[in-house]
């Protein structure tokens, strides 16, 4: 069914963007043209500051935070902003750089892979990347939204620019962007024949190639183009029991664009692809703990493994296809369309216990597919601009996995889920004065979620969909359920603008999370407060979850003084969250059979409140000879997030024991940049610190695999050609060596009120839920790097 909406809805998109082509032969050519494409737009914010500073000039950068083109010191939005010129002057590899330098934000890969994302802003994300659960930021490749976080970790390379939206966006952007957005903007082609080449080697084998080329076709109107990236580095560490290199990188990666661009500049039409080919190998975690029932010792190396699963192959496979048309038929009306279709699949061996023999493995397969169609009107009528817009999503994600046990004893999870979502929204932006503005919108959502669980217990050997031997004991859970939400999501915002460059504004906005099934819930372990079996009714609030909402309420000022040598922003955020979902796995035994249950609940409020501090100053000019410059860039973040209800399995509201996940309460960095005319070019030394505080891996405190505090030095030395020809870059990551924790699993029984381990007597000591050895495992953030990157840009 999924695939012929898919074929309709390709047919539809085509169909929107030949109408759209055509609309301009009927208007009179060339009365205005449309604003300049990003990468013009990104042309002209780099002159001045943002030549001058890595993260500087950011009032001169031009985002899209609002689906139109605007400074970033007029948008009323908590945004940090990053050019590709940035982003390659740091030498910043995927979206974890740019973690680092972004307040209150969490980039990780999750666990087992290079290429799952774990994201979480302002205290708000997901790091389940199961079917059922979805995601609390959302992801987005030029204006396509990814709806699941496999494959969503993405490489940097042919990239215009990075948002990153602080704060719920559900009115422009939806369903899942409670905590807020990361928007990647790719290049657009220019009007001549270009070729770019980047290569780079450094440390642990690392080697990468990224090749792009595109050129008029025929009509300089039409442009075709496209870009290779060879990814690969060799192992940070190695497993010990397969003998293959730990935490290494083997990544081929494309984009291919066909775009019609008329002089008129009425017109704009991209047909874009992509495909990820990740056939890196499985990403082993490190044992915190010897192992309870043999003393294997910890290894020194945290980042070598003795994990012993290799079932499935490990393999992430992405692509997707987009059809992007914008025509503007009048001076005050702009219509857009955005069709695409995305699959990604991927296999991984999870091997929780990280030994040799089979303890807690776990070989897991994730196939997901999406389509997704949006229409937009954009209005422009002096003083007033709108915009009117509709979104259709209708993907489906399936994960299955087993965990197999020590004796032969294997769980089998089967999860299905098919969602269709629809959404109507609005925002209007009203002038009252040059300094005065008033901008309301809002955003209706229909979201329905069908979910097929199948839970299955085999004895003897894993189940048969991995190939397995197993011989089938128990059915624990065959339940099929369905649920609709409907969701209003208002935003509004003042802003007041007494200078050029100055805006202080004030905001409120509300997003939403979807809710749906645990995939990993157990049916039949279902009883009713008398302890009988459950009803139709009573299973379904057994195995469902509502929908979680943030309310947030921002004040923020954006200015540039001193003749825009000083550029910052300065916000402060109070947000009231509200049915938070708690997904979780606990370790049981059913009919006699070790197994785990996977717990969901709403059973959270919270209340997160803070302030975000970042911007770049120009502290001198002509320092040392004409033309050169000292830049300072700085961002602090500070996050109060605190439960106000947590209710545990006991019923017991335990708030107070409780820290939300994945999030310390300061992060900050801050970079230095001189730069110097050399060589018929501009030198430019970096350096970077970024800090961030404690963070909890989960709610309840897990003694070893909680992260302290901890600082990254990062530093460059890039050297770039005044006509942008040829650069080279010596760049060194975590240059002290820094050991931090970025993920982890526990199978370890704690005290519930304290977080202490201890044995099933309740007795302080170490003893094991699920599995024999005890699972206490952790992955680790990159150790130090070195490379050198070489540039050439002919067009």
């Amino acid at each position: 069914m999924l695939k012929q909406r898919m074929l309709v809805g390709l047919k539809l998109g085509v169909a929107a963007g030949a109408l759209f082509a055509a609309a301009p032969i009927l208007a009179q050519p060339g009365t205005a043209e449309l604003p300049p494409t990003p990468e013009e737009q990104a042309a002209a914010a780099n002159q001045g500051l943002v030549d001058e500073t890595v993260q500087g000039g950011d009032n001169f950068i031009t985002v899209t935070a609002r689906r139109r083109a605007e400074r970033l010191i007029d948008v009323p939005v908590a945004i940090t902003a990053y050019t590709g010129e940035q982003l390659e002057a740091i030498g910043a590899q995927d979206l974890t750089d740019i973690g680092e330098t972004t307040p209150n934000v969490t980039i990780e890969a999750s666990r087992g892979t290079n290429s799952t994302l774990t994201a979480f802003i302002r205290g708000v994300g997901q790091q389940d990347p199961v079917a059922g659960f979805e995601a609390g930021v959302g992801v987005y490749i030029d204006d396509v939204y990814l709806n699941r976080p496999q494959a969503a970790l993405l490489d940097i390379y042919d990239v215009e620019r990075i948002e990153v939206l602080r704060g719920p966006q559900g009115t422009l952007y939806g369903r899942n962007t409670i905590g807020g957005a990361i928007k990647y903007v790719s290049r657009r082609l220019p009007d001549t024949p270009s070729l770019r080449v980047r290569g780079t080697i450094g440390n642990y084998e690392h080697a990468d190639l990224v090749v792009g080329v595109s050129t008029p076709v025929g009509d300089p109107a039409v442009r075709a183009g496209a870009t290779v990236a060879r990814l690969s580095r060799g192992g940070f560490g190695e497993n010990l029991t397969t003998g293959q290199a730990n935490y290494n990188r083997d990544i081929w990666a494309g984009r291919a664009a066909l775009e019609i661009n008329p002089e008129s500049g009425r017109v704009f039409v991209r047909l874009s692809g992509d495909l990820t080919i990740d056939d890196s190998n499985p990403r082993g975690g490190h044992r915190l703990i010897p192992s309870l029932n043999g003393g294997i010792p910890v290894l020194p190396n945290v980042y070598d493994t003795r994990g012993g699963l290799l079932d499935p192959d490990q393999r992430v496979e992405s692509h997707g296809f987009s059809l992007y048309a914008q025509v503007e038929p009048t001076d005050w009306l702009t219509l857009r369309s955005i069709t695409a279709l995305r699959m990604d699949d991927s296999g991984t061996p999870i091997d929780f216990d990280a030994l040799p023999a089979v303890d807690v493995d776990v070989p897991a397969v994730y196939q997901n597919e999406q389509l997704s169609q949006e229409v937009q009107a954009l209005v422009d009528i002096g003083n007033v601009n709108a915009l009117l817009g509709f979104y259709y999503l209708d993907a489906n994600a399936r994960t299955i996995f087993d965990v197999r046990l020590p004796g032969g004893v294997t769980a089998l999870t089967f999860g299905d889920v098919d969602t269709e979502t629809y959404a109507l929204f609005s925002d209007i932006t009203w002038d009252i004065t040059d300094q005065l503005s008033v901008s309301i919108g809002g955003r209706y959502t229909w979201d329905e979620r069908n979910s097929d669980i199948l839970r299955q217990t085999f004895l003897g050997g894993g189940s048969p969909f991995f190939n397995g031997a197993g011989v089938l004991f128990a059915t624990t859970s065959d339940f099929n359920g369905t649920a609709n939400f409907e969701e209003f999501t208002p935003r509004a915002s003042v802003s007041f603008r007494p200078t050029e460059d100055m805006n202080i504004y004030a905001s409120y906005s509300r997003g939403f999370k979807g809710g749906g099934f645990d995939p990993r819930g157990v049916s039949t372990a279902c009883r009713n407060s008398t302890g009988g079996v459950c009803n139709p009714q009573e299973l379904f609030d057994f195995m469902s979850f509502d929908p979680e909402t943030v309310d947030s309420y921002e004040l923020g000022w954006r200015a540039s003084f001193f003749d825009r040598r000083l550029n910052f922003s300065l916000v402060g955020f109070y947000a009231d969250y509200q049915d938070v979902q708690v997904p979780g796995s606990i370790g049981t035994v059913l009919n006699g059979q070790q197994t785990f249950i996977g717990v969901t609940t709403n059973a959270a409020a919270a209340t997160f409140k803070g302030v975000e501090f970042e911007g770049n100053a120009v502290l001198a000019r002509n320092l040392g000879r004409d033309g050169d410059s000292l830049n300072f860039s700085f961002a602090i973040g500070y996050l109060d997030a605190q439960y106000d209800e947590f209710i545990d399995a006991r019923g017991i509201d335990v708030a107070d024991r409780r820290a939300i996940q994945n999030t310390p309460d300061l992060t900050a960095s801050g970079t230095l940049n001189y730069g110097i005319p050399l060589a018929g070019g501009m030198l430019n030394a970096i350096t970077t610190v970024s800090y961030r505080g404690d963070s909890q891996q989960f709610e309840l405190a897990t003694a070893m695999l909680d992260q302290p505090a901890y600082a990254l030095w990062d530093a460059s030395l890039v050297w770039r050609s005044d006509d942008d020809r040829y650069s080279i870059g010596l760049h060194a990551k975590n240059i002290t060596d820094e050991r931090y924790i970025v993920s982890g699993y526990n199978f370890l029984r704690q005290n519930p009120d304290t977080g202490q381990f201890i044995l099933a007597n309740g007795q302080p000591g170490l003893s094991s839920t699920l599995g024999s050895t005890g699972v206490l495992t952790a992955y680790y953030g990159n150790p130090a790097q070195v490379f050198l990157t070489v540039g050439l840009n002919f067009r």
